[in-house]
């Protein structure tokens, strides 16, 4: 009975602690039986235990009982202990099993998240369940494919990776393997790719069966919010150099005003007519230059709310787009591509080629098509509820090998950006000079290296510094990050991948470092996000070290004045700037909550209008399937045109013929489903102005896109019999091209923001403004 109490106030703590979160309680005694069955696998051979693992498979049936389950944890610990040379500890077995039954594990930094990892992939490729492990880069997917590979070996199971690199037959060779490691969205690319194939034999990716995610967070809400994109060759981008021009002459708050949180600019009356003064004196709002307004826009946008070194770097003669969530290169992502080139000619760079959308497939979408999903992350419960609202995932939070003893001091808050700089330099060198190591997290590139410049000029020597610029050396930078004496300023550490050991990569200073107190995190600002806080903290206090985390923030910090700009200094101001007051913090969480709740509409908004269109996608794929592997085209010739269909398989041959057919049939769903996409993402930019009707725009939007969808299967087959009356053939084969029946001459990939240029709710306003300014100088002509 006093065990079950025992039990009772355990469960009833760890609620009270972690609200939202599974309990995993019950599979404890299942880590308690693998350790006793720890001497039994320690006494096999590596040839007996790889026939352990084996008889696993062949025994499990497509399920495993609380009995596998034992045994592969103590199959699974032994491989580890003779690969890696480590043993994994009962908490990661714990982690393993949560994820083998399907929940987001929360494991803090350092506790081993990679490796429970890839026990648990190995034991659902053991129950015969095909595995990807989805990563948030190239780079961890490929070192945690090399990194675990022994271990898997140990337990007979295959495993690969694909990259950016990868070639087709790569890649191909990667997905039969028993585990796939590879980046979200270098899997959702094949996707995209294997969609529009026309044949079987070109396909690359294998029916899904279990997507385990690593930063779980990051992908499943971060990466939710920016759509995965293919794209074919249609020309160049046509970028108006001389709006460009008469755009970069305008004034802030004279001719352009920006919304308080940057998400939206429009022109004031005066900016109106600057522009259209400087354009010959046209009626910018008139319907003759509705495409010259649309271009001043864009370029408005460029110029006025996407900041070099902050939304992005210009290196190799090419515009990268900075990751907002990770602070990284996001290497294949673009803006749309008017907005795309009017950034690439406000930097008077070559404007990128254009293309088509040939599909598209949101990240939700994406996970959506495995039946068995799970992952782990460091903060999963401070995105529980979106699990669950988006996903159905549960979080589950396990417990640290040992306690965190962690200092997390409370924020400093300053009046100005000058004072809170100037305070966090002065901490900096205060801290070094004792020779503990000191990691600085920044908001963005430029303000990375401003700080790595004044702590070098206030006597800091050896300033590491880690960003957008240098990403490809971000192993070893924060390897580093824990010797004695270093120095290491970068912007976001959400998704790093590499501990920060104490004392270094090979730890030889670990005890004087520990004895300073540890690594010392210091972040310039807050996050839009808590967890993205919570996970810079976390790079301190790894396996019970010590360690300590301070935030300085400012009164006049974007995410305060985007967020709550009406807020005022809630207390005395020191000499050195610094606010001191009961509800100083409160300000700065106040605004961080709001930036939660927009981004979290954004994704909500992101999903309903997408929900729609992938169900149209997978209705229309079901039929493209059909076609691809069946005789559906040679049934519908048959029927619709039986003389000419005759005529070509008499001059061709009839499996020449059903290959043609084919063909044509594919191109006509394939560029219905791109005119379709086409005809969707324009009335979804103006669907937003049926709200001024008091009209519901997710009503609308489906009233208008549903009666379309549905006329492209027969208009595609029309098509295919107007295409097949008009065909050609001699001695040498039927002349598609003739016909118009040609695959783009080149296709790529990238990922675009689905909202640039602000939400429904910017857009009403923005349109409301310029029609407020077309009608005021209307007025004054007359």
């Amino acid at each position: 009975m006093g065990a079950f109490v025992g039990r009772l106030k355990a469960r009833a703590r760890r609620l009270l602690q972690r609200p939202g979160s599974a309990d995993l309680s019950r599979y404890e005694p299942l880590v308690r039986q693998a350790g006793a069955r720890e001497q039994w696998a320690q006494g096999l051979s590596d040839e007996e235990l790889t026939e352990a693992a084996g008889a696993l498979r062949e025994s499990a049936g497509g399920r495993f009982g609380d009995r596998d389950l034992v045994e592969l944890c103590a199959l699974g610990r032994e491989a580890a202990r003779r690969a890696l040379d480590e043993r994994p500890y009962d908490v990661q077995l714990l982690g393993t099993l949560g994820l083998l039954t399907g929940h987001v594990v929360e494991m803090a930094t350092g506790e081993g998240k990679t490796l429970a990892g890839a026990l648990a992939a190995a034991g659902y490729a053991l129950r015969g369940e095909r595995v990807h492990v989805l990563s948030v880069n190239d780079y961890l997917a490929r070192r945690d494919a090399e990194w675990m590979a022994p271990v898997y070996a140990l337990l007979g199971v295959s495993v690969a990776w694909v990259g950016q690199s990868s070639t087709r037959e790569e890649r191909r060779r990667a997905y039969a393997a028993d585990v796939t490691y590879g980046a979200v969205s270098e899997i959702g690319f094949d996707l995209l790719r294997d969609r529009l194939c026309t044949d079987v034999a070109e396909l690359v990716l294998p029916e899904p069966g279990v997507a385990l995610i690593d930063e779980a967070d990051s992908v499943l809400v971060d990466e939710a919010r920016v759509p995965l994109v293919l794209a074919g060759s249609a020309g160049e981008v046509e970028a108006d150099r001389a709006v460009s021009e008469v755009v970069r002459r305008l004034r802030a708050e004279v001719h352009y005003e920006i919304d308080d949180n940057r998400r939206s600019v429009y022109l004031t009356g005066a900016g109106a007519e600057a522009v259209e003064a400087a354009l010959g004196g046209i009626d910018l709002y008139s319907d003759e230059h509705a495409g010259r307004l649309a271009a001043v826009n864009v370029a408005l946008h460029a110029h006025a709310l996407l900041r070099r070194d902050v939304d992005y770097i210009v290196r190799d003669g090419r515009v990268q787009l900075i990751s907002e969530s990770r602070g990284r290169v996001a290497r294949l992502q673009r803006w749309p591509d008017g907005l795309q080139a009017a950034v690439e000619v406000k930097e008077s760079l070559p404007v990128s080629r254009g293309g088509e959308v040939l599909d598209s497939i949101t990240v939700q979408a994406l996970v959506g098509r495995y039946p068995r999903v799970c992952g782990m992350t460091g903060t999963a419960v401070a995105v529980a509820e979106q699990l669950r609202e988006f996903y159905g995932l549960e979080a589950a939070v396990i417990p640290p090998n040992r306690p965190c003893i962690r200092v997390d001091e409370p924020d400093r808050v300053f009046a100005s950006v000058a004072d809170k700089e100037a305070a966090l330099v002065a901490e900096v060198a205060e801290v070094h000079a004792t020779g503990r190591p000191v990691l600085v997290g920044t908001l963005d590139v430029a303000e990375s290296e401003r700080l790595a410049r004044k702590l070098t000029a206030a006597g800091v020597e050896n300033v590491v510094v880690l960003n957008a610029r240098n990403d490809a050396e971000e192993a070893a930078v924060v390897a580093e990050a824990g010797a004695l004496g270093a120095v290491t300023v970068s912007t976001q550490m959400a998704g790093r991948g590499t501990d920060i050991r104490l004392g270094g990569a090979n730890g030889a200073d670990h005890d004087e470092v520990a004895a300073l107190g540890g690594l010392y995190v210091v972040g310039s600002g807050r996050y839009p996000s808590s967890r993205l806080d919570n996970q810079l903290r976390g790079r301190a206090g790894r396996q019970g070290d010590p360690g300590g985390s301070v935030f300085f923030s400012s009164m006049r910090d974007e995410l305060v004045t985007g967020y709550a700009p009406d807020a005022e200094v809630p207390g005395e101001v020191a000499d050195n700037g610094e606010v001191t007051g009961a509800n100083v913090a409160a300000v700065v969480d106040f605004a961080q909550r709001v930036a939660e709740g927009v981004n979290l509409e954004t994704h909500r908004d992101t999903w309903r209008y997408s929900k729609l269109v992938e169900h149209q996608r997978e209705v229309l794929l079901e039929y493209r399937g059909r076609v691809l592997r069946e005789d559906v085209a040679v049934r519908l010739l048959e029927q619709r045109c039986a003389e000419r269909w005759a005529d070509l398989t008499e001059g061709v041959g009839e499996q020449e013929a059903a290959r043609v057919a084919r063909l044509v049939l594919l191109h006509h769903l394939d560029r219905g489903w791109t005119e379709h996409l086409e005809f969707l993402t324009d009335l979804r930019e103006g669907i937003h102005l049926r709200a001024l009707a008091r009209e519901d725009p997710l009503d609308e939007f489906h009233r208008a896109a549903i009666p379309a969808f549905k006329r492209i299967v027969d208009q595609a087959r029309d098509q295919t019999v107007e295409t097949v009356e008009k065909l050609e053939w001699d001695e040498s084969g039927v002349d598609l091209a003739a016909v118009g029946i040609r695959r783009p001459s080149a296709t790529w990939t990238y990922l675009v923001h689905d909202n640039p240029v602000g939400s429904e709710q910017d857009r009403v306003m923005k349109w409301l403004r310029s029609k407020v300014a077309s009608a005021e100088r209307s007025w004054l002509r007359r």
